[in-house]
């Protein structure tokens, strides 16, 4: 990843780090086809792949060695974002989106609410976990639509084996407002404060853990609002902090471009591009989008651990050793080695982030409970419910 002359030696970022000159020298690039032999075109700096040449350069061996190291440039040093044109067979997409639709409508029917990690709530409709919905509504369709080869490609291009793959759909009606422009999972849910907590090379590692996708699941001609993007904004260091600053938002609304979409197509990006829903203008079309978000394997811990279990055990101590006056620094010390201290992965059906980009961690809940000396059994049932929030 690219970065500023100003931030090759920071262990620590912040705001005063995000020069907007620096952002434009790297947005403002052309991206040059011949650098991508297997891609169909350069549109507005985006690659654009198509399916059958790809799922035939990747019959063989080699010729899958190259595409995906072609790719794998093309998500870090290149523009940061691909299309795949006809990545999904048409049925096969129909077939899920029928399903999706009736889930959506149902959970509307129902009263239950839903949240968006960056726009209003209410905004756009979601159905988390689309994923684990269409396989428990309609296995057959799941099996066909997730057995995608091209998906795997991408997928082990950016991350290798053993990935996960998580899915949300958003289903945006005509009228329906932009998304503001941001970065992703994990550093982009996150604010300012929070993300420059952590060294520079956590920002320069966090895009590499996960990719970013988005299935077409219908005709997305640009008046509905597709996907804006930034290319080679993933290449800006300092930009896990950039995008809320008013000149670069101001900037990327004046700079995104939004590839038109094919109902099958598939878009893959490096989640440190910026990028957005935009706004549907269209008279007509419910844009819908299943949302991929494919993690690395290696985001686990080495244990399994009870840490509810192992934060009641402890509990009680942290409240005496406060009484008798531990720093704020032991305690919170004590606390991130018992607590949970990430709040993902969760279920988004039941812990909404309403109120925030993400749900409340219970490392926050602990010390909240240590901060108003609650009872043991208050901090228990709190975790539980917590605990519960999470569970699929």
């Amino acid at each position: 990843m690219s970065l500023p002359a100003a931030a090759h030696a920071a262990t620590w970022l912040t705001d005063e780090d995000c020069h907007l000159e620096d952002f434009q020298a790297l947005v403002e690039q052309v991206t040059d086809l011949r650098q991508y032999p297997e891609a169909r075109a350069a549109e507005s700096n985006i690659l654009i792949y198509d399916a059958g040449h790809v799922r035939q350069r990747a019959a063989t061996g080699q010729g899958r060695r190259q595409l995906q190291a072609e790719l794998a440039r093309a998500l870090m040093d290149g523009p940061g974002v691909v299309v795949i044109e006809g990545a999904f067979a048409t049925p096969v997409v129909d077939e899920a989106t029928r399903v999706f639709t009736a889930l959506i409508d149902e959970e509307i029917a129902a009263g239950r609410s839903r949240g968006d990690h960056f726009a209003k709530p209410g905004t756009n409709a979601r159905l988390w976990d689309s994923l684990g919905k269409l396989a428990r509504r309609a296995p057959e369709v799941w099996v066909d639509y997730f057995a995608n080869d091209v998906v795997d490609l991408v997928s082990t291009a950016w991350l290798g084996p053993g990935y996960q793959v998580t899915t949300q759909v958003n289903l945006v009606n005509p009228g329906g407002v932009a998304q503001a422009v941001h970065r992703d999972y994990h550093l982009g849910f996150m604010t300012n404060e929070r993300a420059a907590a952590f060294p520079a090379h956590v920002h320069r590692l966090s895009p590499v853990l996960t990719l970013q996708g988005a299935v077409a699941h219908s005709d997305m001609p640009v008046e509905s609002g597709p996907t804006m993007y930034v290319p080679y904004s993933h290449k800006y260091l300092p930009g896990y902090l950039a995008w809320r600053l008013p000149q670069f938002r101001s900037y990327t609304d004046d700079h995104y471009v939004q590839p038109a979409l094919v109902r099958g197509d598939a878009a893959f990006f490096n989640p440190a591009v910026f990028h957005a829903a935009g706004t549907n203008k269209s008279a007509d079309v419910r844009r819908m989008a299943n949302l991929f978000q494919v993690s690395s394997p290696f985001g686990r811990a080495m244990e399994t651990m009870d840490r509810a279990a192992v934060t009641d055990a402890v509990y009680p101590v942290l409240l005496q050793r406060k009484r008798e006056g531990a720093t704020e620094g032991w305690l919170r010390n004590a606390i991130a080695a018992c607590a949970e201290g990430y709040s993902f992965p969760t279920n988004l059906d039941l812990d909404i982030p309403l109120d925030g980009l993400a749900p409340a961690p219970p490392v926050d809940i602990v010390w909240q409970a240590l901060q108003q000396d609650w009872a043991p059994d208050k901090l228990r049932l709190a975790l539980q419910s917590a605990a519960e929030r999470r569970r699929t």
